[in-house]
């Protein structure tokens, strides 16, 4: 189990102690004041505080020793009133009150765990795992469904080996359910025809373009309304420059020599979908620019792609997650290794849950077998062509 899922768990086994808790309290706290003043509603509110963190046999449990509780305490302070036959009749209601709340909240949880089953299925029919190995690349990835979410997600990864490079993607469909799944759909088949037919990274990305813009053209309702952000990257058959068009995404990380290092795009350019409103190389109509960055891959280094669920995910005090600290000490050649330390530390940030869902890429080049490029100098190196 992940570091910030274990976190999570240990918070949520805790908490089954608090009507316990509140028992012993009320037990300790009416000895010591002698009975000066009444615990009651400390006891009381044990059932229906236990009502949504334990089962219903808990819940019944608890409410059960709270009237034994109180009985004791009587037993050992006072003789029995007529009062205490209302206190303990009130328990008891309330008591059995906790226990229909308790059943109820059991229902809506087990049908919340059914819809997010059904949506993870989906999910993986629709975006199946990527090979561990392409080339000479070692592949991992992650798709993480956040938790307070039932539905399916517009998050996408690939990866393809062709004769003029390995081109990978990673994107993030604007909205939720069948309308983003249809365009997730669209974004994978296109990307795969691409790959084949295309002879060049700007190639790529225009089919690209021109895929969402007739699935925008042809959908009505909030899916006419909808983009992609994406990144689109190729890596040189030999192995020696890495080509990256960033449409609206978030800059990948290159993970290297104990440092993360954001590869930034030299020109801003606008989600899939969005180019037509472009007057500039972020526009990417046919024929016009399509902005494409160069950098090297190290041998040893990771590339890491993301989604927004993780670079968006926020803590208690609403700050937002970042990966540079996180990814910026040495790791093995091991991308998934890379990919469990995102995912530990942006569960620890945000408590054990993510506000939504996210997908995580990553690709490490094997350190024997890289072919560097001709008088490269060490590091990134930025480039920009159409």
């Amino acid at each position: 189990m992940r570091n910030g899922r274990r976190e999570a768990g240990e918070r949520e086994r805790r908490l089954r102690w608090l009507p316990a808790a509140l028992l012993a309290s009320a037990f300790v706290l009416d000895l010591a004041l002698l009975n000066n003043v009444s615990t009651f509603p400390l006891l009381a509110s044990a059932p229906v505080l236990a009502a949504p963190i334990l089962s219903l046999r808990g819940t019944i449990a608890t409410g059960v020793a709270a009237n034994a509780v109180g009985l004791l305490l009587v037993e050992l302070e006072r003789e029995p009133t007529r009062a205490d036959v209302t206190a303990f009749t009130s328990l008891v209601v309330l008591t059995l009150i906790a226990a229909g709340l308790n059943v109820l909240l059991a229902r809506d949880r087990q049908q919340l765990r059914t819809s997010r089953e059904v949506a993870a299925a989906v999910q993986r029919a629709v975006l199946p795992d990527p090979p561990h190995r392409v080339g000479r690349l070692t592949v991992a990835s992650r798709y993480e469904v956040a938790h307070a979410e039932a539905a399916i997600g517009g998050d996408l990864f690939s990866i393809h080996e062709t004769p003029h490079g390995i081109r990978m993607i990673i994107a993030d469909v604007r909205g939720k359910g069948l309308e983003a799944i249809r365009t997730v759909n669209a974004l994978l088949g296109s990307f795969q025809e691409a790959c084949l037919h295309r002879p060049d990274l700007p190639g790529v990305v225009r089919q690209l373009e021109e895929r969402m813009r007739v699935t925008i053209e042809q959908a009505s309702g909030a899916e006419a309304e909808s983009f992609a952000t994406a990144v689109v990257a190729e890596l040189a058959p030999d192995y020696s420059e890495l080509r990256i068009a960033v449409r609206g995404h978030s800059a990948p990380l290159l993970v290297h020599d104990g440092t993360a290092l954001p590869l930034e795009p030299a020109v801003s350019s606008l989600p899939l979908g969005l180019g037509a409103l472009g007057d500039g190389p972020g526009g990417a109509p046919d024929g016009d620019e399509v902005p494409v960055d160069r950098f090297e891959l190290p041998a040893g280094a990771t590339l890491v792609l993301y989604t927004d669920g993780i670079n968006e995910a926020r803590d208690a005090d609403g700050a937002f997650f970042d990966l540079v600290p996180a990814l910026s000490r040495p790791f093995p050649p091991d991308p998934d290794a890379v990919l469990d330390t995102v995912l530990d530390a942006v569960l620890r940030h945000t408590g054990g849950t993510l506000q939504d869902d996210a997908a995580l890429f990553a690709v490490t080049l094997d350190a024997d077998t890289a072919v560097p490029a001709p008088d490269a100098a060490p590091g990134p190196r930025h480039g920009h062509n159409a």
